[in-house]
């Protein structure tokens, strides 16, 4: 029975081992692309969130802004006692407990108030609109950030993979150059120069590694997402073909002017700022409300029955003791009313002319900051396509810089193999086309995140 026992537990132990390995080999396997880093970023960002809720808000603003047109309805209910006693006409004192309840039922609607409603309405809707646009803005940032970390990690990625290869080629230098050593065709100072350069390239490798690192970090934190085990897919950028497609910045400034959120929010900040102008007005104009309400009331005199006494007129005498209870007292004293009421403003202190005033100057604010957002979206697309020229000279430079190293390092290592050039010699032409190879890495990554940039102010995908 233990042997049995302990069989199940060892088929149990694999089981849970063959999953989680399972789980591990998943995570490890699994490689974000793009387009998943950028729609995971929208839907989990917890700013985006935030910014989502303000525009609910807004919307509930709107309904708060409507039911200024809608009659307002309130009902009340009391239930009172009284206890003490009073003098009759007689000069007696009675002493006489009583309870009561009164009911009511009020409602009343503002018909003009200067047009006060129907201003707070439309300044509602341009709230939900303003945070309609704010979201927009928050997402174009977060997916220009998560576009730039990502190519962030395939350059590192770059930068890596071209340490790698100049281990190996420092590897085998050392090698041949110690076989050389040996067999007493070089100085020992060759060797000593190639253990250095082997040295440097193993540096350098660990500080690509660390990049590499440090970028995935990056991105991971930018998405809210565990870094342990994430990584990203290889995007192939062929940039052959090399060119910019926007030969000055007026399409780009006609298009950003006109649809970019920045300066649709701004426009309509100043709109608003006009509608605080004419609300601040309003309290210049009459306010006429109409109101209209119902009330009756219940009375009990305690130790003694709901009855009214019924007289006789010629005599004087009670004839009659009718029931007089809860009911039939809502009834008779049930009463109705309504009415309208005018307020006409006359003298405030000078308030509402301060009032407007205040408005008047925060519109004029609202404009200057339109004018200040467009002169701002100005300078960063100018900027940002001088930035694109420059980088696409210093890409062609880069390159043709690459290639003219390479001639140069196989020109010094074929001088280096007839015994003309020193392994010092050879090691200073390959440590300048390491430097021209990590120059194009650069330049390259560099060219493709400034048309990405000059792309996100003409509204078209940075997923493309």
């Amino acid at each position: 029975m233990k042997t049995r026992n302990n069989t199940l537990k060892i088929k149990h132990g694999l089981v849970v081992l063959a999953l989680a390995l399972g789980i591990s080999s998943f995570s490890q396997e699994k490689k974000w692309t793009l387009r998943e880093c950028v729609d995971y970023a929208l839907e989990h960002n917890i700013s985006i969130k935030q910014t989502e809720m303000d525009a609910l808000i807004a919307e509930e603003n709107i309904t708060s802004a409507k039911s200024n047109f809608i009659p307002t309805v309130s009902g009340s209910a009391s239930q009172g006692f009284n206890f003490g006693s009073f003098i009759g006409q007689d000069g007696s004192r009675i002493s006489r407990d009583s309870r009561g309840n009164s009911f009511g039922l009020n409602t009343g609607i503002t018909i003009f108030n200067g047009f006060e409603n129907t201003n707070l309405y439309k300044q509602a809707k341009l709230g939900l609109k303003s945070s309609q646009l704010q979201l927009d803005i928050l997402k174009d940032n977060i997916s220009l950030n998560v576009v730039n970390a990502y190519l962030n990690i395939l350059f590192n990625k770059e930068s890596l993979k071209l340490a790698e290869e100049q281990i190996d080629i420092s590897t085998k230098s050392l090698e041949q150059v110690q076989s050389l050593v040996d067999a007493g065709v070089r100085a020992r100072a060759d060797l000593f120069e190639s253990q250095s350069q082997l040295a440097a390239d193993k540096e350098r490798l660990v500080n690509a590694q660390n990049s590499v690192d440090l970028s995935l970090l990056n991105l991971s934190q930018l998405l809210q997402v565990p870094k342990e085990n994430f990584d990203v897919q290889t995007i192939d950028i062929d940039l052959t073909d090399a060119v910019l497609q926007y030969n000055s910045t007026n399409t780009i400034l006609s298009y950003a002017l006109e649809n970019r959120a920045e300066i649709k929010n701004a426009e309509l900040n100043l709109e608003n700022a006009q509608l605080n102008i004419n609300i601040a007005k309003s309290a210049y104009y009459p306010t006429l409300t109409f109101g209209a309400g119902l009330a009756t009331s219940f009375q009990h005199i305690q130790g003694q029955d709901d009855v009214i006494p019924i007289y006789d007129l010629s005599t004087g005498t009670i004839i009659e003791l009718r029931p007089n209870g809860f009911g039939t007292q809502l009834e008779n004293n049930l009463g109705y009313n309504f009415g309208f009421s005018l307020s006409v403003p006359i003298f405030s202190g000078f308030r509402n002319d301060a009032n407007v005033n205040r408005a008047k100057i925060n519109k004029e604010k609202s404009s200057l900051a339109l004018e200040q957002e467009k002169q701002t979206l100005t300078t960063n697309i100018e900027q940002a396509f001088a930035d694109a020229k420059a980088s696409l000279k210093q890409y062609e430079a880069s390159q043709t810089s690459v290639d003219a190293q390479q001639e140069a390092f196989k020109n010094a290592q074929e001088k280096y193999n007839l015994g003309v050039n020193t392994s010092f010699e050879l090691e200073q032409v390959r440590n300048r086309l390491i430097n021209a190879q990590s120059s194009y890495l650069n330049a390259k990554y560099n060219f493709v995140f400034r048309t990405k940039v000059l792309d996100f102010y003409m509204g078209k995908s940075l997923l493309n």
